[in-house]
Protein backbone atom coordinates (compact mmCIF):
# COMPACT_ATOMS: atom_id res chain seq x y z
CA UNK A 1 0.00 0.00 0.00
CA UNK A 2 1.17 3.66 -0.69
CA UNK A 3 1.45 5.69 2.04
CA UNK A 4 2.93 9.05 3.07
CA UNK A 5 4.08 9.67 6.59
CA UNK A 6 0.70 11.42 7.02
CA UNK A 7 -1.43 9.06 5.79
CA UNK A 8 -2.07 10.16 2.87
CA UNK A 9 -2.30 8.10 -0.04
CA UNK A 10 0.33 8.19 -2.68
CA UNK A 11 -0.53 7.54 -6.17
CA UNK A 12 1.85 5.52 -7.88
CA UNK A 13 2.99 6.78 -11.53
CA UNK A 14 0.71 5.51 -13.22
CA UNK A 15 -0.96 8.40 -15.59
CA UNK A 16 1.98 8.06 -17.66
CA UNK A 17 1.54 4.66 -18.10
CA UNK A 18 -2.12 4.95 -18.43
CA UNK A 19 -1.55 6.80 -21.52
CA UNK A 20 0.99 4.85 -23.14
CA UNK A 21 0.73 4.18 -26.77
CA UNK A 22 2.03 0.63 -25.58
CA UNK A 23 -1.10 -1.89 -25.55
CA UNK A 24 0.68 -3.91 -23.28
CA UNK A 25 1.73 -0.93 -20.90
CA UNK A 26 -1.90 0.35 -21.00
CA UNK A 27 -3.43 -3.06 -19.76
CA UNK A 28 -0.43 -3.37 -17.01
CA UNK A 29 -1.33 -0.11 -15.94
CA UNK A 30 -5.27 -0.57 -15.26
CA UNK A 31 -4.52 -4.15 -13.82
CA UNK A 32 -2.20 -1.83 -11.22
CA UNK A 33 -4.56 0.52 -11.21
CA UNK A 34 -7.38 -1.81 -9.83
CA UNK A 35 -4.67 -3.40 -6.96
CA UNK A 36 -3.90 -0.04 -5.84
CA UNK A 37 -7.86 1.33 -5.68
CA UNK A 38 -8.65 -2.07 -4.12
CA UNK A 39 -6.31 -1.60 -0.83
CA UNK A 40 -7.90 -1.63 2.29
CA UNK A 41 -6.68 2.42 2.88
CA UNK A 42 -9.73 4.69 3.67
CA UNK A 43 -8.03 7.51 2.58
CA UNK A 44 -9.87 9.54 0.05
CA UNK A 45 -7.36 10.88 -2.87
CA UNK A 46 -7.31 14.66 -2.82
CA UNK A 47 -8.41 15.86 -5.86
CA UNK A 48 -5.34 16.76 -7.79
CA UNK A 49 -4.14 13.36 -7.83
CA UNK A 50 -7.26 11.97 -8.57
CA UNK A 51 -7.37 14.48 -11.79
CA UNK A 52 -3.82 13.28 -12.79
CA UNK A 53 -5.12 9.48 -12.87
CA UNK A 54 -8.20 10.32 -14.37
CA UNK A 55 -6.41 12.14 -17.18
CA UNK A 56 -4.54 9.34 -17.76
CA UNK A 57 -7.91 6.77 -17.49
CA UNK A 58 -9.16 8.85 -20.10
CA UNK A 59 -6.29 8.82 -22.52
CA UNK A 60 -5.70 5.07 -22.32
CA UNK A 61 -9.74 4.55 -23.18
CA UNK A 62 -8.95 6.81 -26.20
CA UNK A 63 -6.35 4.92 -27.28
CA UNK A 64 -8.10 1.49 -27.50
CA UNK A 65 -9.47 1.72 -30.67
CA UNK A 66 -11.17 -2.10 -30.99
CA UNK A 67 -15.02 -2.34 -30.76
CA UNK A 68 -14.27 -6.06 -28.25
CA UNK A 69 -11.26 -3.87 -26.69
CA UNK A 70 -12.97 -0.91 -26.00
CA UNK A 71 -16.42 -2.97 -24.31
CA UNK A 72 -13.82 -5.05 -21.84
CA UNK A 73 -11.85 -2.16 -21.12
CA UNK A 74 -15.36 0.35 -20.58
CA UNK A 75 -16.38 -2.56 -18.13
CA UNK A 76 -13.57 -3.14 -16.34
CA UNK A 77 -12.80 0.18 -15.63
CA UNK A 78 -16.67 0.90 -14.09
CA UNK A 79 -15.94 -1.97 -11.86
CA UNK A 80 -13.80 -0.24 -10.20
CA UNK A 81 -15.95 1.69 -8.36
CA UNK A 82 -17.29 -1.52 -7.08
CA UNK A 83 -13.51 -2.93 -6.43
CA UNK A 84 -12.76 -0.51 -4.25
CA UNK A 85 -13.18 -1.20 -0.78
CA UNK A 86 -15.02 1.95 0.70
CA UNK A 87 -17.64 4.13 0.19
CA UNK A 88 -16.02 7.55 0.06
CA UNK A 89 -13.53 6.29 -1.99
CA UNK A 90 -15.87 4.30 -4.27
CA UNK A 91 -18.21 7.90 -4.74
CA UNK A 92 -14.78 10.55 -5.02
CA UNK A 93 -13.39 8.07 -8.03
CA UNK A 94 -17.10 8.25 -9.62
CA UNK A 95 -16.74 12.22 -9.02
CA UNK A 96 -13.30 11.81 -10.40
CA UNK A 97 -14.93 10.13 -13.85
CA UNK A 98 -17.60 12.96 -14.24
CA UNK A 99 -14.94 15.48 -13.28
CA UNK A 100 -12.96 14.04 -16.42
CA UNK A 101 -16.17 13.66 -18.79
CA UNK A 102 -17.07 16.77 -18.40
CA UNK A 103 -13.93 18.56 -19.04
CA UNK A 104 -12.88 16.13 -21.92
CA UNK A 105 -16.16 16.04 -23.83
CA UNK A 106 -16.09 18.83 -26.01
CA UNK A 107 -12.43 17.81 -27.14
CA UNK A 108 -14.26 14.07 -28.00
CA UNK A 109 -14.07 13.94 -32.15
CA UNK A 110 -17.06 12.04 -33.65
CA UNK A 111 -15.61 8.78 -34.49
CA UNK A 112 -14.44 8.26 -30.60
CA UNK A 113 -18.27 9.59 -29.26
CA UNK A 114 -19.96 6.49 -29.53
CA UNK A 115 -17.42 4.55 -26.93
CA UNK A 116 -17.11 7.21 -24.78
CA UNK A 117 -20.72 7.30 -24.69
CA UNK A 118 -20.56 3.82 -23.97
CA UNK A 119 -18.06 4.10 -21.27
CA UNK A 120 -20.97 6.74 -19.38
CA UNK A 121 -23.73 3.86 -19.96
CA UNK A 122 -21.01 1.14 -18.07
CA UNK A 123 -20.41 4.08 -15.13
CA UNK A 124 -24.12 4.07 -14.95
CA UNK A 125 -24.59 0.74 -14.51
CA UNK A 126 -21.77 0.26 -12.17
CA UNK A 127 -23.01 3.25 -10.16
CA UNK A 128 -26.53 1.11 -10.06
CA UNK A 129 -24.71 -1.58 -8.63
CA UNK A 130 -22.36 -0.27 -6.13
CA UNK A 131 -25.82 1.39 -4.39
CA UNK A 132 -27.69 -2.15 -4.70
CA UNK A 133 -24.70 -3.51 -2.78
CA UNK A 134 -25.23 -0.94 0.04
CA UNK A 135 -29.22 -1.53 -0.31
CA UNK A 136 -29.63 2.01 -1.58
CA UNK A 137 -28.70 3.54 2.01
CA UNK A 138 -30.07 6.99 2.25
CA UNK A 139 -26.86 8.79 2.89
CA UNK A 140 -24.98 7.26 0.16
CA UNK A 141 -28.14 7.81 -2.20
CA UNK A 142 -28.02 11.60 -1.21
CA UNK A 143 -24.34 11.55 -1.82
CA UNK A 144 -24.85 9.86 -5.47
CA UNK A 145 -27.24 12.48 -6.25
CA UNK A 146 -24.89 15.10 -5.57
CA UNK A 147 -21.99 14.04 -7.40
CA UNK A 148 -25.13 13.94 -10.66
CA UNK A 149 -26.48 17.21 -9.66
CA UNK A 150 -23.57 19.32 -8.03
CA UNK A 151 -20.48 21.26 -9.23
CA UNK A 152 -19.10 19.28 -12.03
CA UNK A 153 -21.79 16.80 -12.55
CA UNK A 154 -23.35 15.53 -15.44
CA UNK A 155 -26.55 17.14 -14.96
CA UNK A 156 -25.50 19.98 -12.63
CA UNK A 157 -28.61 22.98 -13.67
CA UNK A 158 -26.24 25.69 -13.25
CA UNK A 159 -23.43 24.62 -14.76
CA UNK A 160 -23.87 25.87 -18.50
CA UNK A 161 -19.77 23.88 -18.81
CA UNK A 162 -22.08 20.82 -19.30
CA UNK A 163 -22.64 19.29 -22.50
CA UNK A 164 -26.32 18.93 -23.50
CA UNK A 165 -25.58 15.89 -24.98
CA UNK A 166 -24.28 14.51 -21.90
CA UNK A 167 -27.27 15.20 -20.19
CA UNK A 168 -29.64 13.77 -22.89
CA UNK A 169 -28.06 10.74 -23.04
CA UNK A 170 -28.22 10.16 -19.25
CA UNK A 171 -31.88 10.60 -19.45
CA UNK A 172 -32.00 8.31 -22.17
CA UNK A 173 -30.22 5.40 -20.69
CA UNK A 174 -30.85 6.26 -16.75
CA UNK A 175 -33.83 3.72 -16.35
CA UNK A 176 -32.76 0.82 -18.53
CA UNK A 177 -29.38 1.10 -16.96
CA UNK A 178 -31.46 0.66 -13.50
CA UNK A 179 -33.68 -1.84 -14.71
CA UNK A 180 -30.41 -4.40 -15.86
CA UNK A 181 -28.88 -3.52 -12.74
CA UNK A 182 -31.62 -4.94 -10.73
CA UNK A 183 -32.06 -8.05 -13.05
CA UNK A 184 -28.99 -8.74 -12.77
CA UNK A 185 -29.11 -8.79 -8.80
CA UNK A 186 -30.51 -11.47 -6.95
CA UNK A 187 -33.50 -10.29 -4.70
CA UNK A 188 -32.96 -6.85 -4.80
CA UNK A 189 -33.98 -4.40 -2.21
CA UNK A 190 -37.09 -2.04 -3.88
CA UNK A 191 -35.07 1.04 -5.10
CA UNK A 192 -36.16 4.78 -4.10
CA UNK A 193 -36.67 5.51 -7.29
CA UNK A 194 -38.37 9.07 -6.85
CA UNK A 195 -34.91 9.80 -4.96
CA UNK A 196 -32.99 8.75 -7.88
CA UNK A 197 -35.13 10.70 -10.50
CA UNK A 198 -34.06 14.09 -8.06
CA UNK A 199 -31.81 15.73 -10.17
CA UNK A 200 -33.16 15.08 -13.75
CA UNK A 201 -36.85 16.69 -12.09
CA UNK A 202 -34.30 19.26 -10.53
CA UNK A 203 -32.83 19.89 -14.00
CA UNK A 204 -35.81 20.02 -15.47
CA UNK A 205 -37.44 22.66 -13.02
CA UNK A 206 -34.14 24.79 -13.58
CA UNK A 207 -32.46 24.09 -17.10
CA UNK A 208 -32.92 27.44 -19.18
CA UNK A 209 -33.17 25.76 -22.63
CA UNK A 210 -36.12 24.45 -23.95
CA UNK A 211 -34.83 21.74 -25.79
CA UNK A 212 -33.48 19.97 -22.08
CA UNK A 213 -36.40 20.43 -20.30
CA UNK A 214 -38.43 18.84 -23.43
CA UNK A 215 -36.04 15.77 -23.80
CA UNK A 216 -36.12 15.22 -20.15
CA UNK A 217 -39.97 14.85 -20.18
CA UNK A 218 -39.88 12.72 -23.95
CA UNK A 219 -36.92 10.40 -22.60
CA UNK A 220 -37.55 9.89 -19.41
CA UNK A 221 -40.60 11.33 -18.01
CA UNK A 222 -43.90 10.09 -20.13
CA UNK A 223 -41.77 6.35 -20.55
CA UNK A 224 -41.70 6.11 -17.05
CA UNK A 225 -45.22 7.33 -17.01
CA UNK A 226 -46.51 5.17 -19.04
CA UNK A 227 -44.97 2.42 -17.46
CA UNK A 228 -45.82 2.71 -14.52
CA UNK A 229 -49.49 3.36 -15.56
CA UNK A 230 -49.23 0.12 -17.81
CA UNK A 231 -48.64 -2.03 -14.92
CA UNK A 232 -50.86 -0.54 -12.54
CA UNK A 233 -53.87 -0.99 -15.00
CA UNK A 234 -55.49 -0.99 -18.46
CA UNK A 235 -54.19 1.55 -20.58
CA UNK A 236 -56.24 5.17 -20.31
CA UNK A 237 -58.71 5.75 -22.53
CA UNK A 238 -57.77 9.15 -22.74
CA UNK A 239 -55.56 8.58 -25.95
CA UNK A 240 -53.34 6.49 -27.15
CA UNK A 241 -49.89 5.62 -26.15
CA UNK A 242 -46.81 5.73 -28.18
CA UNK A 243 -44.66 2.37 -27.63
CA UNK A 244 -42.53 2.24 -24.33
CA UNK A 245 -40.26 0.87 -22.47
CA UNK A 246 -41.42 -1.85 -19.88
CA UNK A 247 -38.78 -1.74 -17.23
CA UNK A 248 -40.40 -5.12 -16.00
CA UNK A 249 -37.83 -5.97 -13.25
CA UNK A 250 -37.85 -1.82 -12.42
CA UNK A 251 -41.38 -1.80 -11.78
CA UNK A 252 -41.60 -4.71 -9.53
CA UNK A 253 -38.72 -3.42 -7.52
CA UNK A 254 -39.15 0.30 -6.23
CA UNK A 255 -40.70 1.79 -3.18
CA UNK A 256 -41.71 4.95 -2.23
CA UNK A 257 -39.28 7.53 -0.22
CA UNK A 258 -41.66 7.71 2.79
CA UNK A 259 -41.99 3.24 2.86
CA UNK A 260 -39.92 2.14 6.04
CA UNK A 261 -40.28 -1.89 4.79
CA UNK A 262 -37.60 -3.43 2.53
CA UNK A 263 -40.95 -4.86 0.47
CA UNK A 264 -41.72 -3.43 -2.86
CA UNK A 265 -45.00 -1.60 -2.26
CA UNK A 266 -47.72 -0.67 -4.87
CA UNK A 267 -46.03 0.68 -8.03
CA UNK A 268 -49.52 3.25 -8.61
CA UNK A 269 -48.09 4.93 -5.05
CA UNK A 270 -44.89 4.80 -6.51
CA UNK A 271 -46.59 6.89 -9.42
CA UNK A 272 -48.17 8.87 -6.95
CA UNK A 273 -44.96 9.67 -5.08
CA UNK A 274 -42.80 10.75 -8.80
CA UNK A 275 -45.56 13.13 -9.09
CA UNK A 276 -45.80 14.57 -6.07
CA UNK A 277 -42.39 15.50 -6.86
CA UNK A 278 -42.33 16.78 -10.09
CA UNK A 279 -45.10 19.24 -8.68
CA UNK A 280 -43.10 20.17 -5.09
CA UNK A 281 -40.11 21.16 -7.41
CA UNK A 282 -42.20 23.31 -9.81
CA UNK A 283 -43.14 25.19 -6.48
CA UNK A 284 -39.77 26.18 -5.68
CA UNK A 285 -38.60 28.97 -6.01
CA UNK A 286 -35.66 28.39 -7.86
CA UNK A 287 -37.54 27.02 -10.91
CA UNK A 288 -38.16 29.21 -13.80
CA UNK A 289 -41.50 30.19 -14.82
CA UNK A 290 -41.31 28.57 -18.02
CA UNK A 291 -40.51 25.30 -16.87
CA UNK A 292 -43.16 25.32 -14.10
CA UNK A 293 -45.95 25.98 -16.33
CA UNK A 294 -44.91 22.67 -18.08
CA UNK A 295 -44.37 20.70 -14.90
CA UNK A 296 -47.64 21.59 -13.86
CA UNK A 297 -48.96 21.20 -17.18
CA UNK A 298 -47.42 17.06 -16.97
CA UNK A 299 -48.87 16.81 -13.49
CA UNK A 300 -52.35 17.86 -14.76
CA UNK A 301 -52.42 15.55 -17.19
CA UNK A 302 -51.21 12.76 -15.21
CA UNK A 303 -54.15 13.08 -12.37
CA UNK A 304 -56.39 13.29 -14.79
CA UNK A 305 -55.28 10.49 -16.36
CA UNK A 306 -55.80 8.79 -13.29
CA UNK A 307 -59.62 10.42 -13.00
CA UNK A 308 -60.63 9.29 -16.15
CA UNK A 309 -59.73 5.59 -15.39
CA UNK A 310 -61.01 5.45 -11.46
CA UNK A 311 -64.53 6.91 -13.22
CA UNK A 312 -64.10 3.95 -15.95
CA UNK A 313 -63.57 1.54 -13.61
Amino acid sequence: MFMSAASTPVVPPLGKYLASSDKKTRDKAVKNLAVFLSSDSENVLPDLEMAKLWKGIFYCFWMSDKPLVQQALAGELAELILTITDVPSSLNFLRGFWTMTIREWNGIDRLRMDKYYMLVRKFVNASFRFLLRKKWDSAIVEEYNSILAGSNGPICPNDMRVPASLAFHLSEIYLEELDKALTNSESPPPAPLSTLLSPFIVLAARTPTNTTYKHIQSSLFEPLRNALKSSSGPPSRKKARTSSPDYSKLLVNVCAPSSDSDQAIDVNAVRKSILQKIFDVASETETRDANRRRMYAFYKDAVEDDDDEDSAG
